[in-house]
């Protein structure tokens, strides 16, 4: 008895046998299996069939579905790029080529690298050398027109321009045995109808003509007047080809015409003859505060004939181009049977100082005809997009301002007074 109390009365052994440990609820077994990758698909499958197994708790499904759209999520992020980084991508590549298949939409990953083959692709810089190749051979075409040499004396006692037509050389060939028959036209313009020629030279591409030609013209005149020559191939059995053409537009540039003095030029390569439409003189004027574009047509000269007369009964149409889009237009009276007419009249346009840089205009002469439609001499162009004296005159506008600044302009044809295409008329 007293043994018994003592064992019972004895402490604790110091390492107690452990007890079992309680069992974890079906949430924290299923957390459990969450964190194993490979159960994934049996907890895709226990959700798809969680309509009809109750024994499933509502806690499970709901943890396992949130699990499985956070990792979708995830898998989404990693091949999609946002928005802004597709169009930047797209953005990039347009401008170096338009394929359709490097325009990523994020619906795949990116495929790797490619070494770049020449297997059936196109090589742009082989037909980009052989375009280079056509301007180059038109440009040398261009300059192996030859040179041509001539002298001007002008006697004051006749009153007449002498020209002498002296030699040319390194002509182009344009028969098939490799040579040329040259002879020259002259011309004193804008009179066409005084219509002077050299003898034929055969078979030569270095003629020596050593030639005169008398002009009678005042010398008051000599200023107004341009020297035209064209030089051709000579045939028997068809049309002559034009080997290029020389124009003079100064008679003084040499010299003051007291002395016969020797020029040489560069014969320009062309294919026919071009044509003299005449000039036209106005004066631009710009208020800023009103707002208020003055454009004053004082006259024109020697403009083309387009009557069977010799005459044309010529008028002024002013067009404000905004942008390639005709706004307003404006005419002049028409002056009868002249090839100068004199003006003096004001066209004005309002225009505020913001939208200046943006118009232009479009001065066209017009020949008025009571029968059918008017023709069009010629027309010229002023703006801040006009090229040459057109440009020029329009700074020099803007630079002086509430100042009228007056210049001769030539008529050109209606195709070659725009870049990017003509405006209707």
């Amino acid at each position: 008895m007293p043994r018994r109390s003592k064992e019972a009365s004895s402490p604790a052994p110091a390492n107690p046998a452990p007890e079992a440990a309680p069992r974890p609820g079906p949430r924290g077994v299923m957390a459990e299996k969450l964190k194993d990758g490979a159960a994934l698909g049996f907890l895709e499958a226990a959700v798809k069939i969680s309509h009809t197994s109750p024994d499933i708790p509502a806690e499970v499904q709901m943890s396992v579905r949130e699990h499985i759209m956070r990792h979708t999520r995830l898998q989404r992020q990693t091949t999609e790029p946002a928005s802004s980084t597709r169009h930047t991508s797209f953005k990039r590549h347009l401008p170096r080529q338009m394929h359709v298949s490097s325009v990523d939409y994020g619906n795949e990953l990116p495929p790797a690298a490619e070494q770049p083959t020449s297997i059936g692709r196109i090589k742009p810089e082989l037909y980009k050398q052989k375009s280079v190749d056509g301007d180059d051979a038109k440009s040398e075409a261009a300059k192996s027109c030859g040179k041509i040499n001539f002298s001007l004396r002008y006697d004051y006692e006749s009153e007449t321009l002498i020209v002498r037509i002296l030699k040319a050389f390194d002509l182009p060939a344009k028969d098939f045995c490799g040579s040329s028959d040259p002879y020259v036209k002259i011309y004193l313009l804008p009179d066409r109808k005084c219509k002077l020629q050299t003898r034929v030279h055969r078979k030569t591409l270095n003629p020596t003509f050593d030639e005169n030609f008398h002009f009678p013209v005042p010398y008051e005149e000599l200023a107004d007047r341009k020297l035209h020559l064209s030089v051709f191939d000579f045939d028997r059995f068809s049309r002559h080809d034009m080997i290029g053409e020389v124009i003079l537009d100064n008679l003084f540039e040499a010299s003051d015409l007291s002395r016969e003095t020797s020029i040489w030029k560069d014969i320009q390569y062309a294919t026919s003859e071009s044509v003299d439409l005449g000039e036209i003189m106005f004066s631009l004027c710009y208020l800023p505060t009103a707002g208020r574009l003055t454009l004053t047509v004082i006259k024109c000269r020697n403009l083309k004939a387009m009557d069977i007369t010799g005459y044309s009964d010529p008028y002024v149409k002013v067009s404000l181009l905004c942008d390639g889009r005709r706004l307003k237009k404006k005419k002049t009276t028409i002056k009868k049977n002249t090839l100068n007419p004199v003006y003096n009249e004001a066209i004005i346009f309002d225009i505020p100082p913001e939208n200046m840089d943006q118009v232009s205009l479009l001065i066209s002469v017009m020949d008025y005809d009571r029968v059918g439609h008017n023709e069009i001499i010629g027309v010229c162009r002023v703006g801040i997009n006009a090229e040459g004296l057109g440009r020029d005159h329009w700074n020099e506008m803007l630079a002086y301002p509430r100042k009228p600044i007056a210049h001769w302009h030539s008529l050109v044809e209606v195709k070659k007074s725009f870049k990017e295409g003509n405006p209707r008329l």
